[in-house]
């Protein structure tokens, strides 16, 4: 099952508040967890840091040594971290940091504490929030509605293939690349061989989850010195399996479906005010008024959408 989402707005705004409802009205595909990924105001310098410890009674050791390994590549928190709790043994925390020397081999080292504490996003822009449970549920124990921004996917999860785990809900970070998300539904079946190849070149990976590998490859792609547009394309046909999966950077969305078509996306677009998602009742709930809905349900489909309605396939 699952569902995702994505949703692009003309000028800043409550991008939250519709990722939420885009998400509520697909919780019957899945409220295992449910995450966002939100692309704020971009800042010149610095990053904001989303992720969670895995117990509790450890914070403050974990944010101790956090704090050490920031030092250790020239960063530092800018303020203290905000740390949100409830009955469950994991905790959250948002933390904004100043620009370390080399972000890949400081990602690379902070890393090394993932038994205990994990970050799930960096960026200029992207705040990647996920939690177990439902939309609501998720959205106010984080304040996701309230959260402000150009564009953003969101993901409502039926775990399939890994455990019901905070960390190993969507969306994912393409980690060590700043400000890259992925949501996907399906499943890659060469997973595994692909998951081989990427560690050989040095990536790494924290979860089981099959989709992690999806942000990571297309960044890889990237850096090759494909454009998006063509690294897209080249995934139907390198990646193996049954997907539709929706990847943002802090320029726009774009979305691949695989060679079967059996993952569905309907969209509309409205010069350049967005909602894509997996079923057409949820972006009705954002797109109130009459409008026209895209349904891609053909094999092999790839496009991009550009924040502000501009092109990003040359």
């Amino acid at each position: 099952m699952c569902g995702i989402a994505g949703r692009i707005l003309t000028a800043p705004g409550q991008v939250g508040a519709d990722l939420v409802d885009l998400m509520q009205a697909q919780e019957h595909r899945g409220a295992d967890s449910t995450g966002f990924a939100v692309y704020g105001p971009p800042r010149d310098t610095g990053y904001v840091l989303r992720g969670m410890g895995f117990d509790k009674s450890r914070q403050d050791a974990d944010l101790d040594a956090f704090e050490a390994v920031l030092k250790d590549h020239g960063s530092g928190f800018l303020s203290d971290p905000k740390i949100v709790t409830d009955e469950n043994r994991h905790y959250c925390f948002r933390a904004e940091i100043s620009d370390p020397a080399d972000l890949q081999a400081w990602v690379r080292d902070a890393d090394e504490l993932t038994d205990r504490f994990e970050v799930q996003s960096c960026g200029r822009s992207l705040e990647i929030i996920k939690d177990i449970g439902g939309a609501e549920a998720v959205a106010e124990k984080h304040a996701v509605r309230d959260m402000i921004g150009s564009h953003g996917l969101g993901h409502a999860r039926l775990a399939t293939e890994s455990s019901v785990l905070p960390n190993a809900s969507h969306p994912f970070w393409a980690r060590p690349f700043s400000d890259v998300a992925i949501v996907h539904n399906g499943q890659i079946t060469d997973y595994f061989t692909w998951r081989d190849r990427l560690s050989r070149m040095g990536y790494r990976f924290l979860t089981e989850n099959d989709s992690e590998l999806i942000a990571v490859w297309v960044s890889d792609q990237m850096k090759a010195g494909l454009t998006m547009e063509q690294a897209l394309k080249k995934s139907i046909t390198s990646i193996d399996g049954v997907f539709t999966y929706m990847i943002a950077t802090p320029d726009g969305i774009g979305f691949a479906k695989d060679r079967f078509a059996m993952k569905p996306l309907v969209v509309v677009n409205r010069n350049g005010d967005l909602a894509a998602a997996t079923e057409e009742q949820a972006v009705r709930r954002v797109m109130t008024e009459e409008c026209d809905v895209i349904n891609y349900d053909g094999p092999s489909l790839t496009g991009i959408w550009g924040v502000g309605n501009r092109s990003l396939a040359a």
